[in-house]
């Protein structure tokens, strides 16, 4: 089957109902559609590539492997699952060279260890610890000055307060 052919176009490239009609149909108006006829509701899929997960790869691989010494038994296997054997050659060359297996730890960063996650809480804790004391020892700063200050102003400036004033 030609790739046209696979596309739903027609031997000349042309698309339209034209393209798909049987052998000896003629082609009279081929590609102006009556203006009653709706779209068909039937929608074609966009093929999409497989993905295989690496614990199936290693499943399907072991199990290959278990069936060596039974002829037609990993055909039958590729059959079933619906693979080609350059799947299982791609596959066993990635099980041999430790790809699989480096495959299925899960992606990402690696989690810190505990020590350093409460290292860092901790640290965190001090800084804010600190942070409230500066705060606090300026509040105390400025309260004593306030309190200096009244105190200044609560004294008598005009009396004298050795001699006494009844004679």
């Amino acid at each position: 089957m030609s790739v046209f052919a696979r596309n739903g176009h027609g031997a000349n490239g042309a698309d339209g109902p034209g393209a798909e009609r049987a052998v000896g149909e003629r082609s009279s108006g081929a590609g102006v559609r009556p203006l009653a006829e709706a779209p068909g509701p039937e929608l074609i899929e966009r093929a999409q590539r497989r993905r295989f997960t690496s614990a199936y790869k290693l499943a399907i691989v072991r199990e290959a492997d278990g069936l060596a010494q039974k002829p037609g038994e990993i055909g039958a296997l590729l059959r079933r699952e619906g693979l080609y054997s350059s799947h299982l050659t791609k596959w066993r060359r990635q099980r041999d060279e430790g790809a699989l297996e480096a495959l299925s730890r899960p992606r990402g960063r690696h989690p810190a260890p505990a020590l350093e996650v409460e290292n860092s809480q901790l640290r965190r804790r001090l800084e804010k610890a600190e942070a409230e004391l500066a705060t606090a020892r300026k509040v105390i700063e400025v309260q004593g000055n306030v309190s200096a200050l009244l105190g200044q102003l609560m004294e008598p400036r005009g009396a004298n307060t050795d001699k006494s004033t009844a004679t």
